[in-house]
């Protein structure tokens, strides 16, 4: 890469930097306001009591690591079809904050669990899929570090495809399985109190913004990876 073209690309990420503050800041400012409507605003269940409200951050993180994993879908396919760069640091970026959300996913739901099951783990249906879902994008990130430059992203492109076949599953596991796990009903008789589903808005909203922004500042960590690495090429 020329020395312009790594001149424009410093003023491409010049014209992002402003508009990945005013996203961290309404990220933050809304997950304030998402953590005050979970710890004070919404009612305490009348079974689980006080650990019910996990929900609230349970439930926006398994969504956002769903639609994480999407993107990693979309620019994985992107990828293979176009052979841009972009597409595979974009599939990479959102694959690691996907396995952070998954992550916490994993971690609230036993806690919310030992509550209303009175265990930590049980291989239910939804939760199984869903252990499998992070192994398999761990496994992905794994690939990216170990396979040849060349082969690894091409590679860890169809693993990406493959392993997302697992999302809907998750999502239609309480259906088609018998299952622990309930179906989220928001404004259904017998669903979700009107505080609790606009408590549970705030808080995906939140988290929604959470990702955009941290997916903005990983992309262009991407890109200032590859401008060092063009540079080394460059001198060397």
């Amino acid at each position: 890469m020329s020395s312009v073209g790594l001149y424009w690309k410093f003023l491409e990420d010049a014209r992002i930097a402003p508009i990945a503050r005013v996203v961290g800041v309404i990220a933050l400012l809304n997950i304030a306001i998402g953590l005050w409507m979970a710890l004070f605003y919404a009612p305490t269940e009348r079974t689980m009591g006080d650990v019910q409200r996990i929900f609230y951050f349970h439930v926006p993180s398994a969504w956002i690591g769903f639609f994480a994993f999407f993107v990693v879908f979309v620019a994985s396919v992107l990828f293979l079809w176009k052979r841009e760069r972009r597409w595979d640091a974009l599939a990479l970026s959102a694959a690691e904050i996907g396995v952070v959300f998954t992550t916490l996913v994993l971690v609230t739901g036993p806690l919310w669990a030992k509550k209303a099951w009175g265990t930590y783990w049980t291989w239910d249906a939804r939760l199984t899929t869903t252990l499998i879902l992070w192994m398999i994008y761990i496994g992905y990130l794994m690939l990216r570090r170990t396979a040849e430059n060349e082969r690894r992203a091409r590679f860890a492109a169809v693993l990406a495809i493959i392993g997302f076949l697992d999302v809907p599953l998750i999502y239609i596991s309480v259906q088609i399985w018998r299952t622990m796990h309930p179906q989220l009903l928001i404004g259904a008789p017998g669903g979700l109190a009107p505080a609790m589903t606009q408590t549970l808005m705030v808080c995906l909203l939140s988290f929604t913004f959470l990702f955009a922004y941290l997916l903005i500042q990983r992309v262009r960590l991407e890109q200032a990876r590859d401008q060092v690495s063009a540079l080394r090429e460059t001198m060397g």
